[in-house]
């Protein structure tokens, strides 16, 4: 009877936090599916009327999208394989014993705190520019030619910053790993006459394998959305260089006032969402499993 009553309390409790939550999240939702049948534009507001199916067909047959569409995916790409292929060697040299360890975690893990915005602006400003930037400088101290980054190189230039930011994170997480490894293994190994190659590629590598893919899992589902560091530095340009379907569908609200479309183009980024998220979550659970 105690328990049956103990659960009814916990339910009653509950209920008003998952209503509020159901409710946070539909209404956005039902709002959006709305607003993507109708020709909304807020250059004239009042002349709304019911398109069905023409926004979706609109901005899924818009040449921007496959642009945009190829550009989130070699950014996603490209972040996530810099991050793991960084973080390993970070996370390794951070494990070791050294003078100042503390210091030095709390410096590479210091970027993952910085606002996007800010980190774009940083990199922009004190870092990329082709005048007075510190690469610039670099350039210059060897007798090259400064590269101007976010007209030459604008995706690769958006790549490093938001690698920037998300490598502290992939870091954090794999030396939380390492932490975990039983060093008798790592004796066992030295013992037989394994050299240091082959105990990071046989004990060390394998014992990873699950916190890369909850790597992959967290970063995959933010940079999906990646926009503060497009928006700052180079606007989505030059032309669509650095369009991904974030900035796309921010263009089509704000840039062109075309809420029908923006909406049409929020919900086709859902559905990638959630088929990118099916299938992570297929793999990692493998991982977990095995």
């Amino acid at each position: 009877m105690a328990t049956r009553q103990t659960q009814f309390l916990a339910r009653s409790l509950l209920t008003p936090a998952v209503g509020l939550l159901f409710i946070w999240m539909i209404v956005p939702l039902a709002l959006t599916i709305y607003f993507s049948t109708l020709h909304y534009s807020l250059l004239d507001p009042g002349s709304e009327s019911f398109v069905g199916l023409e926004n979706f067909r609109y901005f899924l047959t818009d040449p921007a999208f496959l642009a945009s569409l190829q550009n989130t995916l070699v950014l996603v790409g490209s972040v996530l394989a810099l991050t793991i292929l960084l973080g390993i060697p970070l996370a390794l040299l951070m494990d070791q014993p050294v003078i100042g360890r503390n210091f030095v975690r709390l410096m590479v893990i210091a970027p993952f705190f910085v606002m996007p915005t800010v980190s774009a602006l940083v990199w922009k400003n004190l870092l990329m520019h082709p005048v007075s930037g510190l690469f610039a400088w670099l350039a210059s101290l060897f007798h090259l030619t400064p590269i101007d980054w976010f007209n030459d190189l604008p995706l690769f230039a958006v790549i490093l910053i938001v690698t920037w930011q998300w490598l502290p994170f992939a870091t954090l997480i794999l030396l939380t790993a390492l932490q975990s490894l039983d060093e008798e293994q790592k004796e066992a190994a030295e013992m037989d006459g394994a050299s240091a190659v082959s105990t990071f590629i046989y004990i060390t590598l394998p014992h990873l394998a699950r916190p890369i893919t909850v790597v992959i899992l967290i970063e995959t589902i933010f940079l999906l959305t990646v926009f503060a560091e497009i928006y700052v530095t180079t606007g989505g340009g030059p032309g669509l260089s650095t369009t991904n379907i974030a900035f796309l569908i921010y263009s089509q609200a704000l840039i062109q006032y075309d809420v029908g479309t923006a909406s049409a183009g929020g919900l086709v980024a859902v559905v990638i969402a959630n088929i990118v998220a099916f299938f992570l979550v297929r793999i990692v659970g493998r991982n977990l499993e095995a």
